[in-house]
């Protein structure tokens, strides 16, 4: 039963008082606000455990003002909604905020039903679908809408011979029974479609009582990625917009966007409080979402700038081998996420080179993270280092799948997802290192054989030279 204290703050009750310090840690604090602290993980004196007050503190000492609000807060079993003021205080000796507590509320939540979740998750694939489809009860398509370009073979085709069922039309890893399939081994099933680079999910919502689907289904299909449409008549049409993308969306974009991953990313560590390990990982999902669309808006600002007209690197004197570690160094956690070693020149050594640290870095970034993404749990990345007369080396080879000799050829174009499968970035990052590698003088290749992994290979001058454009 939920349980309330409630006081009205026209008298200014306080039911509780509690001291910060001034690197906004909770130092001395009275019950409830005590044990709701210590229900959160936090300590007395430690960090503030409560995200709400957290941020209130931090924004009251920040602007030097007196400052008010609801704050709530989740202890593992209650929610708890409080009334709370802080006011900063600037002693001679200590300085700080001050915390009084004016009312308390605690009120157990109530637990989702499977009927209300299940809903839910259909409404999510509903609005995320790009294909919908109603079906009668055996399964055979009876109207079908879709606007995806990868698509419209598969509207074709249905059109062409209507009155089958919707299984005909796609390729179902994993599923080797006999037709016809019962719905609910095809709800959420992985499916391809024949003209699609796009793996889908299949979702079923039988429609009917008492027996589900009596009365039909309908069909949703949920792509793992965005369409890019690469036809030459749109390439020419989109590039006005990725320049204005670069030019005008990306300073806008960053911030919201870098706020999303910081928030989500106190959710996932449990910063704001207790949390069920399923809602942990959904804001894992959302950060990493947010990671995703952040390269992006930083890939479409870069292609504007090495699109333009004179563009042009800095080059200077630099060591490959102090770029390499250094690149090395930044993705090293992520390489742990996947117990991969990244094999690197010792710091002895040298490799001279003439290009632009940054963007000699920007590439080695590139090259290496690819590697990890594609490279197999438990295995290791080579990064080798070779120079002569004229051009000093860097190769970044890998034991993932590798890649087929037609699919290198398009490897570096705009929006190519290396060709293979997994979870890819904007496509942009190899036709962005290839065109920086080669305004420094140098070049970026590749050589692989499929099941033997792949090989990179960035080069650039020794000497000062003049720069072929990009």
């Amino acid at each position: 039963m939920a349980g309330v204290l409630t006081v009205d703050r026209r008298k200014s009750t306080v039911l509780a008082k509690a001291r910060t310090d001034a690197g906004d840690r909770l130092v001395e604090a009275d019950d409830p606000l005590a044990s709701l602290q210590s229900r959160c993980g936090g300590e007395i004196p430690g960090t503030i455990a409560i995200h709400e007050l957290r941020q209130l503190v931090r924004k009251a000492r920040e602007m030097d003002l007196r400052l008010a609000r609801t704050i709530r807060a989740f202890d593992g079993e209650s929610r708890i909604t409080a009334w709370v003021e802080v006011a900063p205080y600037n002693g001679e000796v200590e300085q700080g905020c001050a915390i009084t507590v004016q009312t308390w509320q605690v009120a157990v939540p109530q637990a989702e039903s499977e009927d209300a979740a299940a809903a839910r998750r259909d409404a999510i694939d509903n609005a995320l679908a790009e294909l919908h489809a109603r079906l009668d009860a055996e399964q055979r398509i009876i109207t079908i809408d879709t606007d995806a370009d990868d698509l419209q073979p598969l509207v074709k085709a249905i059109k062409a011979d209507p009155g089958r069922r919707w299984t005909d039309y796609v390729s179902l890893p994993g599923i080797a029974h006999a037709q016809p399939f019962h719905w609910r081994l095809l709800d959420q099933a992985r499916c391809e479609i024949e003209g699609s680079p796009r793996q889908w999910t299949a979702r079923l919502i039988p429609m009917g009582t008492p027996e589900p689907g009596s009365e039909g289904f309908e069909l949703y299909l949920v792509a793992n990625r965005a369409w890019v449409q690469r036809s030459d008549r749109r390439r020419g049409q989109n590039k006005e917009v990725q320049a204005r993308m670069g030019r005008d969306l990306s300073p806008v974009l960053r911030q919201p966007v870098s706020r999303i991953i910081a928030n989500a990313e106190t959710i996932r560590t449990k910063l704001a409080g207790p949390l069920a390990d399923e809602y942990s990982d959904y804001a894992a999902d959302i950060a990493n979402a947010g990671q995703h669309l952040l390269s992006l808006i930083d890939d479409l600002a870069d292609l504007e700038i090495i699109e333009s007209e004179g563009f042009s690197t800095a080059p200077d004197k630099i060591d490959l081998v102090q770029v390499v570690r250094q690149a090395a160094g930044i993705l090293g956690v992520t390489a742990q996420e996947k117990q991969i070693e990244i094999l690197v020149p010792d710091k002895d050594q040298s490799c001279p080179a003439i290009g632009e640290f940054r963007r000699v870095l920007q590439v080695l970034l590139n090259l290496i993270g690819n590697a990890i993404r594609y490279s197999p749990v438990g295995s290791r990345i080579r990064v080798e280092l070779a120079r002569n007369g004229k051009v000093a080396g860097a190769r970044v080879i890998d034991e993932g799948p590798g890649i087929d000799t037609e699919q290198q050829a398009a490897i570096f174009d705009k929006f190519e997802r290396l060709g293979r499968s997994g979870d890819g970035g904007s496509g942009l990052g190899l036709y962005i290192s290839r065109r920086l590698a080669r305004a420094m003088g140098g070049d970026l290749k590749v050589k692989s054989t499929r099941g033997e992994g792949a090989t990179f290979t960035l080069t650039l001058p020794v000497s000062p030279a003049k720069r072929s454009k990009p």
